[in-house]
């Protein structure tokens, strides 16, 4: 097949984007550096969880429009769908969004569409452009760059990839327009132009924003813990305010977005994101507080009852429903609770995949028949159905029966 469009990353986000733009009929060629993917591709399957992902994957597979591959090849328009985490001292790396533009660079030819869907630091679109240009210097000015970050929710990808509304930025207004041109042949939802630096920024204080609302749920949440107060009762009272509207805590702040990019406006601009920066603090200690919450419940634990407790650890992804553990809150918080441990039973919980490579998982309703400590780190619909004796503690940092 001739390949229109070449997605390099076939991740979370980069998979249903090309099943999406397949699924219209468009052909797609997905890349990706590991082999395993790419193989379960070309089968028609997914590495992912995702709600009606497969079913279209298999269908665009079959039709021939959906190919995966470990090397680029030449066409029309070239996303860039790779992670871009942070350096050990919060500083971005975009080391793989440069090595997937160096991949592409010598396929690139005139009138070719070049777009950065990652989300990446202020400025990253303009440095590609000099790096293509640089090597490819007959090229300047002769085709169209662009930065187009997601802005979907794991869990309703497929829908929220079509409806919801995209900020576009080009290096020029002749990128811009072009790259609305592209996504309206896929996306219902409205197309915002602006410039590169803008649209990289947009997706940034997105998830600031959600971050410091976060934070100040977590922050009522110790408030309340040490008052003596239910903060369910009390943030579901305060919202009955017509123009109050508090989040509800959890056990941190995770996956690639909202843990992570607030820390590219921080490293960037650091005396002047004094609130986004205090969000990360307060939400970052809200999971160490639940280790020590937990560590005291054991203690007390064993001193009533002259025993050691089994503990279930209830949950591992970063959010409910999902499979995606990437800077979890939960699965930090397991791990340091297992390295504390002092030989007590514990059972791990995630019912949202088959295996772990470290933990060995436990059937959430066996979990919680063995146990006497129940610990809730994550709000999965089937914890929601659960029952216990009075007899069982439970720690519920998420909300399953609190609410």
């Amino acid at each position: 097949m001739k390949i229109e469009v070449v997605t390099i990353g076939l991740g979370y986000i980069g998979l249903p984007t090309s099943a999406l733009i397949a699924s219209s009929g468009t052909n797609v060629l997905g890349v990706d550096i590991n082999q395993i993917v790419v193989n379960t591709i070309n089968e028609g399957k997914i590495h992912i969880v995702e709600p009606d992902l497969d079913e279209i994957v298999s269908l665009a597979v079959k039709n021939g429009n959906l190919k995966a591959s470990s090397k680029a090849s030449t066409a029309e328009v070239y996303l860039i769908v790779v992670p871009t985490p942070f350096k050990g001292n919060h500083e971005p790396d975009i080391s793989f969004v440069e090595s997937a533009t160096k991949g592409i660079i010598p396929l690139l030819k005139k009138g070719d569409l070049y777009i950065i869907e990652s989300t990446s630091p202020v400025g990253t679109t303009e440095k590609m452009q000099k790096l293509i240009y640089d090597s490819r210097p007959e090229l300047k000015n002769s085709i169209h760059i662009a930065y187009c970050p997601e802005r979907v929710l794991p869990g309703n990808v497929m829908y929220e990839l079509v409806h919801n509304d995209r900020v576009i930025g080009g290096v020029n207004k002749e990128s811009t327009n072009k790259a609305k041109e592209f996504y309206s042949r896929y996306v219902k939802g409205k197309l915002h132009a602006t410039n590169a630096r803008t649209a990289e920024m947009c997706k940034l204080v997105e998830n600031s924003s959600r971050d410091v609302q976060i934070a100040f749920a977590n922050e009522l949440s110790l408030i309340c813990d040490k008052a003596d107060i239910n903060v369910w009762e009390l943030i579901k009272l305060a919202n009955k305010h017509p123009r109050v509207n508090i989040l509800q805590p959890g056990s941190g702040v995770g996956g690639h977005c909202i843990a992570v990019d607030p820390y590219f406006i921080v490293s960037d601009y650091p005396i002047e994101s004094k609130i986004i920066g205090t969000a990360r603090e307060v939400n970052n200690y809200k999971s160490f507080w639940c280790v020590e919450k937990i560590q005291n419940e054991k203690l007390k634990f064993e001193l009533t009852h002259g025993r050691k407790p089994s503990v279930a650890l209830m949950g591992l992804a970063f959010k409910p429903n999902i499979d995606d553990l990437r800077e979890s809150p939960a699965n930090y918080i397991a791990q340091k609770v297992l390295q504390n441990s002092n030989n007590e039973e514990h059972f791990i919980v995630e019912p949202n995949i088959n295996s772990h490579s470290v933990y060995k998982l436990t059937d959430y309703k066996l979990a919680v028949e063995k146990s006497d400590i129940i610990v809730f780190l994550v709000g999965h619909n089937q914890f929601k159905t659960l029952t216990f004796s009075k007899d069982i503690i439970v720690l519920d940092f998420c909300g399953v029966i609190e609410k």
